[in-house]
């Protein structure tokens, strides 16, 4: 699924991203070496970031 239809953005081209380390949205963006264009998907893009952080964090305890 996209998660960023201006950019073709895949839902695990995000994953890898965050995986990777990108902790914010741009650095996502960086990532996959594009820019937001109309960022109808930031919200989504930092929800799964801060899903991320969640699990990880819970992961460490």
């Amino acid at each position: 699924m996209y998660v960023c239809n201006c950019n073709a953005i895949r839902e695990r081209d995000a994953h890898a991203a965050i995986e990777s380390g990108a902790c914010t949205v741009k650095a996502v963006f960086d990532h996959c070496q594009t820019r937001p264009q109309c960022a109808k998907c930031v919200c989504d893009i930092r929800e799964m970031i801060d899903n991320a952080q969640i699990t990880m964090s819970m992961a460490a305890e």
